[in-house]
């Protein structure tokens, strides 16, 4: 059995932990409504960006840009995108559930990982996967230059013919108690299924022109968005986490202080019963 002491020990330490919680969730919330702000600001670019994409895939030669080039073999690279940081919930297990289960289905292809996130790199060194490159998310919001150096990487990379495919994994955002892994093929750029080819269009100043300016600068916003997603699920999903801890710890500093409050009485009736056998032996 516990003692007084070791009870109020415990309620000492379940607040301290109530405390921080309670902070970093404050924190988290503060960051999530820039983070919101930012990725509701992208979004619209980021889907113009892809359905413009998809409209000149659809036009033009396979042949007319290698990163519309579609190849024959079975070298698959994976930017798989996570926090640097814990304590948000499934936000992390969520995206390496996704890339397991990615894995899994694409046995009979040579996969190498491009990791964004310090969680998704530790993960899987240990499991001694073939990692080409790893980078850290940083601290503050994702910057734009960034994302077009991971783009120009991974469009160098490609062009060289490093890899055949490429898909991007990473948490998009829809609210602060949801959030979605998402796997999205990058290259090559292929057209959607079910759109229908429409007129030419005439290219100024040429259509090599265009779609090498276009098509880089295309990889470059999805991965921008991808970052802008994975903040935003990242400070929701550890603010829902450390609000269920915050709700936790209260519970349970209220258990731990109807206990000690029993025990405490048990005490006080039992020196009370000491005190009177005493007397009434002295008595006697």
């Amino acid at each position: 059995m516990p003692s007084l002491k070791d009870i109020k020990r415990r309620i000492k330490s379940v607040k301290s932990t109530q405390q921080i919680t309670k902070a970093m969730k404050m924190v988290a919330a503060a960051k999530l409504k820039r983070a919101h702000d930012d990725i509701v600001a992208a979004r619209p670019y980021a889907q113009k960006m892809l359905d413009i994409a998809n409209s000149l895939a659809s036009r033009v030669r396979p042949d007319a840009h290698p990163l519309l080039h579609k190849r024959g073999g079975n070298r698959i690279e994976l930017i798989v995108v996570t926090s640097d940081r814990g304590l948000c919930g499934g936000f992390n297990s969520n995206i390496l559930r996704a890339t397991e289960g990615f894995l899994r289905n694409n046995t009979d292809s040579t996969i190498t990982l491009n990791i964004i996130g310090r969680k998704a790199k530790d993960y899987f060194k240990r499991r001694d996967m073939k990692i080409r490159q790893e980078r850290t998310v940083g601290s503050g919001r994702p910057k734009y230059a960034a994302a077009a150096e991971i783009a120009k990487e991974i469009v160098d990379s490609y062009i060289k013919e490093t890899f055949d495919e490429t898909y991007l994994i990473y948490s998009e955002f829809k609210s602060a108690l949801s959030q979605k892994p998402v796997i999205q093929k990058l290259l090559p750029i292929e057209p959607t299924k079910g759109v229908e080819k429409a007129a030419e269009y005439i290219y100024e100043p040429s259509q090599e022109a265009i779609l090498a300016d276009i098509l880089p600068k295309y990889i470059e916003i999805q991965i921008f968005r991808a970052l802008l997603e994975s903040a935003a699920s990242e400070h929701g999903a550890r603010m829902a986490a450390m609000d269920s801890a915050t709700k936790n710890a209260k519970e349970m500093i209220s258990s731990l202080t109807l206990t000690y409050n029993r025990f405490r009485q048990a005490a006080i009736t039992k020196e009370l019963m000491e005190i009177v056998s005493g007397a009434e032996a002295l008595k006697g």
